[in-house]
């Protein structure tokens, strides 16, 4: 994330905050900055804000002596700018990347057929986004410190190659999935324990019949809770910061992939990939297929349940289907007697 904010610092937000929080706005009385004299109500308002000495060009600035233009009082390095900035661009974030990629996924990947399921709610489709959209303000704040402490240089993120070499670059791609699946694993799993099921996990299980929507239909508890693992792993292990983006987003998608109810089954990885397939199975049957990206962890723990054709939810439709048109024609037979 610290990639990131320093993109949106260069394309937009050192304007922003040069506009909400200039640094020619008046001074309060305790301030240790020089500033002119404010020439509006904003100003005024602005300049009882907390704010830390500017420095510019390594000289204090004083505003007798300089006529510095579109600078803010709260520099990059501000802690608040940082928390602000971060909130703001998290949320826009996981926002498009929620609309964008479900919304893919459910117009040209998910089979609408399954929305003719007896176990499909009315109006899921809604109610899933509704979830969604109501968890994402407070799964910010939860990974607010994470982020932060990215931003301030607490992780092993790197950003030269040859600070690691390209042998470890590239293992570094197995080692963050395994490591995110384990512990994924492990806490899915303690979040199927009664007490903190019904407390947490039971509105995610809600939809039987997942669509792409509900990818991030949870409890902001539960969804921050999976999360950290994606976090906790640049603390522990070094990263290149391009590369942890990349994957960052790509989990995302993977998340949105595995709740489309697709019951494909026969491919080649279906042994050891935890695809679309397995997690529909873990929405039907609860207790399986905890993993989120490999069948390992669910088969040391005894939790694996192989995606049979013959377990289908789509096999339930069609004999639905086939049942009312039997009904149908049976009655249409009846009349015509």
């Amino acid at each position: 994330m610290d990639l990131v904010l320093e993109i949106f610092d260069d394309v937009l937000l050192d304007k922003v905050w040069a506009s909400l929080v200039p640094l020619t706005a008046v001074a309060n009385g305790n301030s240790t900055l020089p500033l002119v004299a404010a020439t509006s109500k904003w100003s005024q308002l602005v300049s009882h804000l907390p704010h830390p000495p500017i420095y510019i060009n390594d000289t204090l600035y004083n505003a007798a002596s300089s006529s510095v233009q579109n600078v803010s009082a709260w520099p990059r390095t501000y802690v608040p700018r940082q928390i602000l900035s971060l909130s703001v661009i998290t949320l826009l974030g996981i926002h498009v990347l929620y609309f964008l990629f479900a919304g893919l996924s459910y117009y040209f990947i998910f089979n609408h057929d399954m929305m003719r399921h007896p176990r499909f709610l009315k109006n899921q489709v809604r109610l899933e986004i509704e979830a969604s959209l109501r968890a994402f303000p407070v799964m910010t704040v939860l990974t607010l410190p994470f982020f932060q402490a990215e931003v301030m240089g607490k992780t092993k993120l790197y950003d030269s190659v040859d600070e690691y070499g390209w042998a470890y670059l590239i293992l570094s791609v197995p080692l963050y999935l395994l490591f995110t699946d384990y512990c994924i694993y492990w806490i899915h799993r303690w979040l199927h324990i009664p007490v903190i099921y019904k407390a947490l996990h039971k509105p995610h299980h809600k939809w039987i019949i997942p669509t792409p929507w509900a990818s991030h239909a949870f409890h902001p508890v539960d969804g921050w809770a999976q999360s950290v693992p994606y976090h906790t792993f640049i603390f522990l292990f070094p990263m290149h910061r391009v590369l942890y983006l990349v994957l960052f987003v790509a989990v995302n998608f993977w998340s949105i992939f595995i709740h489309d109810s697709d019951m494909i089954t026969g491919h080649a990885l279906e042994n050891v990939i935890n695809g679309p397939a397995h997690h529909t199975l873990h929405h039907i049957y609860f207790t399986v297929n905890y993993g989120q990206y490999f069948t390992w962890a669910d088969r040391a723990g005894n939790s694996y349940r192989h995606p049979d054709s013959s377990l289908d939810p789509l096999l339930e439709v069609k004999m639905n289907e086939r049942k009312e048109r039997e009904e149908r024609e049976a009655a249409e037979a009846k009349k015509t007697k």
